[in-house]
């Protein structure tokens, strides 16, 4: 089955926002796609926490905390390090999705050199672990607010309090808005310089009747000659 971007599960929905923006996605699907996408992640978040409660309370002698020697809200959502700015911050989670958006516009695109079919899983698999450890240490390379979302909300339900939206002068919004911004911006950024410079259907007939000529002067020249030239 060929692997199109723009189809089947988004479960990041930068990705699902920006194929609307592109116009390979109904808006109308958006909610659809983005609820899916929260539930998904906040029973992903509720599931680490039912199987890992044993060890998160011995470590937090039941404290749950989002600051502190000992706190344990980051397992869930991201947080930014103590020396990262809101600024700095939302230019890195703009970056990080423009990466990850740009080279899944480069996996999908069929006219260029697409992943090998099949391999799909295993490329972008390998595409968001290289993301993580080069851009991960600021925060924690949310890429995703979907997948950052729903666990901090579970989290508020789960003990930890409203602290998950205070920590880190009000981070939250960051790995919500940042991505949208960034995913938007790297599938632009492919579609001007890679895929709008594309041969269109004219050049393909053009460079095959070229290539026609050029096959006929050569067999024409070898015939007359004894030689063949080179178009």
């Amino acid at each position: 089955m060929p692997f199109h971007l723009w189809k089947g599960a988004h479960m990041n929905a930068a990705v699902t926002f920006t194929m609307c923006v592109l116009g390979r996605l109904s808006w109308k699907m958006l909610p659809v796609y983005v609820i899916a996408q929260l539930l998904g992640s906040f029973t992903a978040a509720g599931t680490v926490f039912t199987l890992y409660y044993d060890a998160i309370y011995q470590y937090c002698e039941g404290n749950f905390t989002v600051f502190g020697p000992k706190a344990t809200a980051g397992i869930f959502a991201t947080y930014p390090a103590p020396y990262l700015s809101i600024q700095a911050g939302f230019l890195d989670q703009v970056l990080g999705t423009a990466m990850l958006l740009l080279c899944l516009m480069a996996l999908a695109d069929k006219r260029n050199q697409p992943a090998p079919a099949g391999g799909e899983p295993v490329a972008i698999g390998a595409l968001i672990l290289l993301i993580g450890v080069s851009m991960g240490s600021n925060s924690g390379y949310a890429i995703n607010p979907t997948r950052d979302l729903g666990p901090r909300v579970f989290t508020a339900i789960a003990g930890w309090g409203l602290d998950v939206f205070r920590a880190g002068n009000n981070w939250w919004w960051v790995p919500l808005v940042a991505p949208l911004v960034g995913g938007v911006t790297g599938a632009l950024i492919y579609k001007a310089f890679v895929e709008l410079l594309h041969p269109t259907q004219e050049d393909k007939k053009a460079e095959h009747s070229g290539s026609s000529e050029c096959i006929s002067l050569n067999q024409c020249n070898k015939n007359n000659i004894g030689e063949c030239v080179n178009c």
